[in-house]
């Protein structure tokens, strides 16, 4: 065994949290204009997109003359419930974003929307993703005068905003995207306009919708079903849409690309009942489940899905191999923070607070466990351990997505490389470290098939899949060597 592998098995003491080993969400984003209640709906269009981010959330409203701030540490149902609050966010048009951050550290001044005054008016944004040059643009800005409020890197909007000539709010906006690289959905909110935009790739989701004659965008679909909104359509990658009294407009500023979306929309992110281009996310799960039980399918009694993420998965599995499913693994959603307690023994009830194994399905079977992902590993040696514990005779592993070898830079919190499992073993080496009796990965060429592709095209892949292949479809300026970190802001600006 490695030296990774042997310092992570000294870590399976520890209370047993399905989560702990998840990648992290990035952000999700929500605007509405022209709508008597735009702070509440958006409240409840964050509601929707929580999954998107859990540290932070903030809303900014305008009322026709002024624009209203509201930005809270914690879930946005903990702070957007109270009446009084959504009565300071007076105003018919708002933005929200909901936030799990990847760069700048979780503090207040860093909770989006950003605010600042500009010439012309007051500027709010909202940022899904990860500028990909925002150090070195940082640096420029901050050496020719810029003075930063933040360490998010989506300041940099409202700063090269501000230093743009044009005479129109919407160019100068134009202009200041076109300085970046990366993933990114943005939405803005001025006097007059609620403004969104797809970086040229598309690899960050956003959504055009409509409620009472009202436009709305967000990151997800889920987020206009919980207002009863309609669906209109997807903001297409490199385009920009202004929204005001007038109606809407488009620009595409960038001209024709093709679009690479992040495929990890689709594995993991995206909440099952979205729609993602055209994609139902539950669908594909499910087809994802059914390809890998064709690709490596094995004789065994009973089909378990890890909780919550594997279940579309493990059902398109159980289907395709006619292989009975069960819930084998039952999460108790109503447990927030695990509590720690001071003597092992009390510590060990802990571990069954969160997730436990449902023994009259586990002993005595031979199971197939389903799950989306694996990262360092650590999480998929306890579930392994809980099920043999349980009684499980045999326990099988498969992955409902290729073998994550490289980082992410636009937006997802990935470890670095040499602390991603599958890029530093073999796939023996990697189910030996885990302790099953086989492991298997869905290919690359099944995971496109499940996306309705024929599979992977390499002189032009349909996705963004650089997590799997080490693809990565932008210039990644901030990053340097060869196993680059994803940098903080906060470091760099120090």
């Amino acid at each position: 065994m490695s030296a990774v592998a042997g310092g992570v098995c000294a870590m399976t003491n520890e209370l047993f949290d399905l989560d702990a080993d998840r990648l992290k969400e990035e952000c999700g984003v929500f605007g509405i204009f022209g709508h008597p209640e735009a702070a509440a709906i958006t409240a409840l269009g964050l509601h929707a997109l929580q999954h998107r981010g859990q540290e932070a959330a903030g809303i900014v409203s305008f009322d026709g003359k002024r624009f209203h701030s509201e930005r809270r540490m914690g879930l946005v149902g903990d702070n957007f419930s109270e009446r009084a609050v959504i009565e300071r966010l007076r105003g018919n048009a708002a933005i929200g974003h909901t936030r799990y951050s990847t760069t700048g550290e979780t503090i207040l001044r860093n909770v989006q929307p950003l605010f600042a005054e500009l010439d012309g008016g007051g500027f709010a944004v909202a940022h899904n993703g990860n500028i990909t040059n925002g150090i070195t643009l940082r640096r420029q800005l901050i050496r020719s005068g810029a003075i930063y409020q933040s360490t998010s890197d989506t300041e940099v909007v409202l700063h090269l905003v501000a230093r743009s000539t044009r005479p129109k709010f919407v160019d100068r906006f134009i202009d200041a995207i076109k300085e970046l690289e990366g993933a990114y959905s943005f939405v803005g909110l001025t006097n007059k306009k609620l403004v969104g935009a797809r970086d040229p790739l598309g690899i960050r989701p956003l959504v055009l919708g409509e409620l009472d004659g009202c436009y709305i965008l967000a990151s997800e679909t889920c987020a206009l079903d919980i207002i009863g909104a309609r669906f209109v359509r997807d903001i297409e990658n490199g385009e920009v849409v202004i929204i005001s009294e007038t109606g809407i407009e488009s620009i595409k500023p960038f001209g024709i690309i093709p679009a690479r979306p992040c495929i990890f929309e689709y594995v993991y992110f995206a909440r099952p009942d979205s729609v993602v281009h055209g994609k139902s996310v539950y669908a594909v799960r499910k087809a994802m489940g059914a390809q890998l039980a064709t690709e490596s399918g094995i004789d065994a009694d009973v089909i378990i899905p890890v909780p919550d993420s594997g279940v579309p998965a493990a059902l398109g599995y159980a289907q395709a191999s006619g292989i009975p499913y069960e819930l084998g693994i039952i999460r108790n959603h109503y447990v927030g923070r695990t509590f720690i307690q001071p003597t092992q023994s009390i510590r060990e009830f802990g571990v069954r607070m969160k997730h436990s194994a449902n023994r009259s399905v586990v002993e005595g079977k031979r199971i197939v466990l389903i799950d989306d992902s694996i990262v360092r590993g650590t999480t998929s040696i306890k579930i392994v351990q809980m099920m043999r514990d349980a009684g499980a005779r045999e326990v099988h592993f498969r992955i409902s997505s290729p073998p994550i070898k490289f980082p992410d830079f636009y937006g997802i919190d990935t470890p670095e490389r040499n602390n991603l499992l599958a890029a530093t073993h073999t796939l023996e080496e990697m189910r030996a470290f885990i302790g099953c009796d086989s492991l298997a990965f869905l290919s690359i060429d099944g995971i496109y098939r499940a996306m309705g592709e024929n599979g992977r095209s390499e002189s032009q892949p349909q996705f963004t899949d650089h997590c799997f292949t080490g693809d990565y479809p932008t210039g990644l300026t901030d990053q340097s060597g060869e196993s680059p970190k994803q940098l903080s802001l906060l470091a760099e600006a120090g």
